[in-house]
């Protein structure tokens, strides 16, 4: 098993693809810790789960990520009932008002910045004192198409998933000395519940080429749930050891042979947020 003895907090566990990041690590031996604002589905993933990983592996909490004391709580909770932890998921996010940054409501879109940027900080934050006093551990961010490419009508969303990622490079650089790996995960396509967000707000809130596509990605199936799952175990696992501060692609990147690229990675731009010059198109612009 690639996680016999592994100990991991899942933000966002009790349905999607946290519920499927879950169910990869107990089958590959971890103990789990799940966590989301919805006790009534979280109690319900975690009473499944353990039914399949044994009650003394997986664990339950609700908490809202983008508070603080309720997060050090749930940190807390984690290692003492885990009896430590060493890997950390950071999947708990919402697509936050949907229109024209002008005309959508203030507050919803600040609640947004908080569960998808501060609500990924604040775990960091406080697992990172534990992490690196046992000089290891991994984190992972979920982040997406929204890092990398304009999403109009979705400005909170597309804002906060490019956030978490410079924040994933930035924090890999802060603790690497530590032997702390953090990485943010692309996983795909997938047909979940922010999926159903968008097919219920309609064309009219997030536009019409964005609402096709949805309704393209809903009768073809999306990616499948288990390929970023898959990414993500391989992250949480001795094999990712020393790959930090990437933005990783489940669906497009060879993430299985990166271990074999150590040497290539090491102080390149690969799999980062970059800008872009007119020299890397070939242009020379005086």
């Amino acid at each position: 098993m690639k996680l016999r003895g592994k100990r991991a907090l899942i933000t966002g566990g009790s349905r999607g693809f946290g519920r499927a990041v879950a169910e990869a690590f107990v089958a590959e031996g971890a103990s789990v810790m799940l966590c989301a604002r919805g006790a009534e589905e979280l109690y319900r993933a975690h009473g499944e789960l353990a039914r399949v990983g044994g009650a003394a592996r997986v664990f339950a909490v609700p908490a809202d990520v983008s508070a603080r004391r309720n997060v050090e709580m749930l940190v807390e909770t984690a290692i003492a009932r885990l009896g430590g932890l060493d890997v950390l998921v950071c999947n708990a996010a919402v697509h936050g008002p949907k229109g024209l940054l002008h005309e959508v409501d203030w507050d919803d879109w600040s609640n947004a910045i908080d569960v998808n940027l501060k609500g990924v900080a604040l775990p960091c934050r406080s697992v990172l004192p534990h992490f690196v006093e046992q000089r290891s551990g991994k984190i992972l961010i979920l982040s997406g198409g929204g890092a990398t490419k304009p999403m109009p009508r979705l400005s909170a969303y597309a804002a906060s998933k490019a956030a978490v990622v410079r924040l994933a490079e930035t924090l890999a650089d802060e603790v690497r000395e530590a032997g702390i790996d953090v990485n943010a995960i692309a996983p795909g396509a997938m047909n979940t519940r922010l999926l159903d967000d968008i097919l219920e707000a309609g064309p009219h809130r997030v536009g019409e080429v964005f609402y096709a596509k949805a309704i393209t990605q809903r009768s073809e199936g999306g990616t499948a749930l288990a390929v970023g799952a898959a990414l993500c175990v391989f992250l949480a696992s001795h094999a990712s050891d020393g790959i930090t501060g990437r933005l990783i692609s489940a669906v497009w990147d060879p993430w299985s042979t990166l271990s074999q690229r150590l040497s290539e990675l090491d102080g390149s731009d690969i799999y980062t947020l970059r800008r872009i010059v007119p020299e890397d198109r070939g242009k020379t612009w005086s």
